[in-house]
């Protein structure tokens, strides 16, 4: 059962308010940076995070310039160019197209590995050098410049490129599913008519990797709703699926869908389920005084946690009024820029990039939750300070796409101001840098690196990809992975 308001409530008091309840998970990372918040054995979240590159810290010391001025590694890592846009070429001739996205491994035959890349290109198809080329039945509306290809790569470096889907707007994070497939989220919701589209955008659509024929004629899943979509994961045991939203004005929200009784899920059947399936909800959170929570920039502690009412979505075609519109302030609980998710250890781990003067509470540069649906439990597990200067290499600001690492810990892609990274942060609370973008988009004077996009390990582990942004590169680091200690 649940837990209700009553029970977290009771609990919480029992065991003291903002102090993780018996069985949840610990702390897992904070950041260069981050705000203080004490630990269980009085050290500060700031203290932790302040002695992350001496040499008995985590990760794998130093990052070492590329000659060739992509990205920086740690002695003992390389990396390859799997795709790159206005290089490398489609099956059907065309360039890679750019500013790669959301991505996904999937196990081939002989050792091959599959991803899925999301493409976040919005608006018309004339904005674009390289949109996704409009490949004949998998087009959902011609006139949209972004979509998904399909990339398979061999041991030997090989390497080959497709449309998974086209036609669809600004395709950002997206999530795997546990039937093997890969649900592309749109984060624009123009409707027909608006800046050139001929259909409603702002939808989740299912991309198979394996069977080019399921992706023929693609169709939108409406009940997942119509709003500016970022990240999906699904509970394997519930079928329960989550979806973040980034926006704001208000603040966007994190959704649960509820199957209808009796639905399986399972490849292609997403396709095939009415337009009001199920129920969509919106979360409503509360403290452990039994106090409604209106934002989740209201928590200043690692370990806080919230228990979580559902509230369900009047309108998820938003036909009148957005989604996020349709609630007052006091019947959810919002969030800015609420960005990567990932499945795992029973629950879903939730981005929220930063915190300004859009958010009712502190400012941050980052946070990361996670869900725990037995418990119905929030509990933050990452908080970055605000970064006081970005364009100084050592700290880390807004966190995005996000992965669980085989070897423990979170990986997690940064698109935050200045210097770009992936880091990693260990269960125990610290962070160490993986790579460095050291792609220059601007000028000297002006210098400019995009964010790190699609981090994402191969079946086997052996492998970390990557994206970056601009221009749209993908690429495949190896090197001396090791379970990370909790130091």
């Amino acid at each position: 059962m649940p837990l209700s308001r009553r029970e977290f409530t009771r609990q919480s008091a029992l065991t003291g308010a903002g102090v993780v309840l018996t069985g949840a998970v610990g702390t897992l990372a904070t950041a260069p940076g981050a705000l203080a918040a004490e630990d269980n054995t009085g050290q500060t979240a700031a203290e932790a995070a302040g002695h992350d590159h001496h040499e008995n810290g985590p990760g794998y010391g130093p990052l070492l310039s590329d000659p060739k001025g992509i990205l920086a590694l740690p002695a003992g890592f390389s990396y390859r160019v799997i795709t790159h846009s206005g290089v490398t070429k489609l099956e059907s001739g065309e360039f890679t197209p750019s500013n790669h996205d959301g991505t996904a491994t999937f196990e081939g035959p002989r050792g091959v590995t599959l991803l899925v890349n999301n493409h976040e290109l919005k608006g018309a198809r004339s904005k674009w050098q390289y949109p996704v080329p409009l490949t004949d039945g998998l087009v959902y509306d011609p006139a949209a410049a972004g979509g998904c290809t399909i990339v398979e790569t061999h041991r030997d470096g090989r390497t080959a490129e497709w449309v998974g889907i086209a036609g669809t707007s600004t395709n950002c994070a997206g999530g795997r599913t546990p039937w093997g497939t890969w649900l592309t989220c749109e984060e624009n919701s123009d409707r027909a008519g608006q800046n050139g589209m001929t259909k409603d955008h702002g939808y989740v659509f299912e991309v198979d990797p394996y069977d080019r024929r399921a992706n023929r004629h693609p169709k939108p899943v409406k009940a997942f709703g119509r709003y500016d979509h970022e990240a999906v994961v699904v509970d394997p045991k519930r079928g329960h699926v989550y979806l973040t939203e980034d926006a704001a004005g208000p603040n966007g929200l994190f959704y649960r869908w509820v199957p209808p009784t009796g639905f399986q899920h399972g490849r292609g059947r997403l396709r095939h389920i009415p337009d009001d399936a199920g129920v969509l909800q919106a979360p409503k959170c509360y403290d452990a005084g039994g106090r409604h929570v209106d934002d989740l920039s209201r928590a200043t502690r690692i370990g806080t946690v919230y228990g979580v009412d559902w509230t369900d979505v009047p309108d998820r075609d938003a036909k009148d009024v957005a989604v996020r519109r349709q609630f007052r302030d006091g019947d959810v609980t919002r969030a800015r820029k609420l960005e990567g998710m990932w499945w795992a250890d029973g629950g879903a781990y939730i981005v929220s990039s930063y915190a300004r003067d859009e958010s009712p509470g502190l400012p941050h540069d980052g946070q990361v939750w996670f869900y725990d649906p037995r418990r119905r439990t929030l509990t933050l597990k990452v908080l970055l300070g605000v970064n006081a200067d970005p364009s100084k290499d050592g700290a880390f600001d807004g966190p995005d796409n996000i992965t669980v690492s085989p070897y423990g810990g979170l990986i997690i892609a940064e698109d935050g101001e200045g210097v770009q990274h992936l880091f990693g942060a260990t269960e125990s609370g610290r962070t160490y840098p993986i790579a460095r973008n050291e792609l220059n988009i601007g000028t000297e004077e002006e210098p400019e690196f995009s964010e790190f996009t699609g981090v994402v390990f191969s079946p086997d582990g052996r492998t970390l990809f990557a994206n970056i942004q601009t221009p749209g590169i993908m690429v495949a680091v190896t090197g001396p992975w090791k379970r990370s200690r909790p130091c």
